[in-house]
């Protein structure tokens, strides 16, 4: 079971698993806890520009999200419906109904259902800091884990994240491309830092042989593709540079060692 904030969540950090466990038979369940409406509208439109229709754009982003999840052969889709909240500091962090301003164990509780009917074995979320500080991710990050703490269920729990030398990988690449790329920097204000330090990683997931269905699955929310930048890669170079995923393992019942190259070592 993988906990994303937005449509597009999915294939970004976890589209790679989400295609090798599928393919190997495993039952993979998909939980979006927004509804995308912070996002671009048609043309590009931003949130709060003429012509933006946030009703609009949540009909459009699901069935983009569904088309992903096709291209992904996910088995289950689950929407939680929660009001996407915007970047961090947007007036829409407030409004009713928003992910954000939801009380943690009011999701909690819906996710827990979800948890209980599936029973997932592994669950995979992002780190508290919601990999880089947006409020959906932080409150997904929140719900998710109280969530596995209600249930008691999955027997591993993981945070997705990327290694420092990656960063400076896709840096160069995006130099390549023309593309504009602030790569992390320690000597920045103070923070929580993107990713981690390579031998911080617990978990190394080999997906190279799902490049393809995981840059469709992007590509599949056509809506975004100006913020997806990864897409600017074109197919064959993104299939080449984003055949691994890795995660910070924080719950194991299994005793498997680390470093791992399985989300599942230790329960097959």
């Amino acid at each position: 079971m993988a906990v994303h904030a937005h449509p597009d969540d999915e294939a970004t950090s976890t589209g790679g698993v989400l295609a090798r466990y599928a393919a190997e038979g495993i039952t993979t369940v998909l939980v979006t806890c927004t509804d995308g409406r912070c996002g671009d509208g048609p043309g590009g439109v931003k949130p709060g520009e003429p012509g933006h229709d946030p009703a609009a754009v949540v009909a459009m982003r699901q069935e983009e999200l569904e088309a992903s999840c096709a291209a992904l052969k996910v088995s289950h889709l689950e929407t939680l419906g929660y009001a996407d909240s915007g970047m961090m500091g947007w007036p829409n962090n407030e409004l009713p109904g928003a992910f954000w301003t939801t009380p943690v164990v009011e999701a909690a509780d819906r996710l827990a259902e979800l948890i209980r009917r599936y029973r997932p074995d592994v669950v995979v979320t992002y780190d508290e800091n919601g990999f880089y500080g947006h409020p959906d991710h932080i409150q997904a990050h929140r719900i998710t884990m109280a969530a596995v703490a209600m249930t008691d269920i999955p027997a591993k729990v993981y945070w997705t994240t990327i290694p420092h030398t990656a960063f400076a990988e896709f840096g160069r690449v995006m130099k390549e491309l023309g593309v504009e790329w602030a790569e992390p920097d320690a000597g920045d204000a103070p923070g929580p830092q993107l990713g981690l330090p390579d031998d911080e990683i617990t978990t190394w997931v080999d997906t190279s042989s799902y490049g393809t269905q995981k840059f469709d699955a992007l590509a599949a929310h056509a809506s975004q593709t100006e913020n997806i930048f990864f897409l600017r890669m074109g197919r064959d170079r993104f299939v080449e540079l984003m055949g691994r995923e890795t995660f910070v393992r924080v719950r194991d019942t299994t005793g498997a060692a680390l470093p791992e190259d399985d989300l599942f070592a230790g329960l097959r």
